[in-house]
């Protein structure tokens, strides 16, 4: 690799250990790492072929990264390019899964007074819940349970928090959910179209 830099670029030697040598191994971990942030995202979601395939690359990245470092072992700005390019791939690696916001999560909201309104705004838009009379440690409450879409969690909580400033409720993840009722616009299809539809929307 040194020596095609060296005749298609007119680089030094020098300036490929020190300069280009470490910034293709920073890449290449921003690359590795970020694509094992969202692969685990995926295995979390039980989207096993995908997660299969993004661990196929990620272990290949890896691979000639630590080829490279093994090659020149005595450079130590590799080391740190190293290690820079995993912290910065967990970062780029976080932003992706949170830009995704793949998978499905349950909201278990009590509320010791229910507006009817609530209920109203969540059908309105799609929202299936569940509401069960419960009793605790301060009298009578109600309980709400609703399978959301990750990505439609926000939209969730602001419309709960509209009709229940002071609710408590908690959010846990779904590995699996079958029938039920969600949003028309509620994805369909493959794992990675409905990625690919999800990114287009955002851009």
């Amino acid at each position: 690799m040194e020596s095609f830099f060296i005749e298609h670029f007119g680089i030094s030697s020098e300036q490929f250990r020190w300069f280009v040598l470490p910034a293709m191994i920073f890449l290449a971990r921003v690359s590795d790492v970020s694509i094992a942030t969202v692969r685990i995202m995926f295995v979390m979601n039980g989207k096993r072929k995908i997660a299969t395939f993004l661990g196929f690359f990620e272990s290949l990245i890896w691979l000639l990264a630590i080829g490279q470092i093994f090659q020149y072992i005595n450079n130590p700005i590799s080391y740190v390019a190293y290690a820079g390019g995993y912290a910065t791939g967990t970062f780029v690696g976080m932003l992706i899964e949170g830009k995704l916001a793949v998978g499905m999560l349950i909201v278990r909201a009590i509320l010791p007074e229910l507006n009817p309104s609530l209920l109203t705004a969540l059908s309105n838009e799609g929202f299936g819940y569940t509401l069960v009379d419960a009793r605790g440690s301060r009298g009578n409450v109600k309980i709400l349970f609703s399978v959301v879409e990750r990505k439609r969690l926000p939209r969730f909580i602001e419309r709960l928090r509209h009709y229940h400033p002071k609710a408590f409720y908690t959010v846990e993840q779904v590995r699996a959910a079958q029938e039920g009722i969600f949003p028309t616009a509620a994805t369909t299809g493959s794992p990675v179209v409905n990625i690919l539809r999800g990114l287009t929307k955002r851009k």
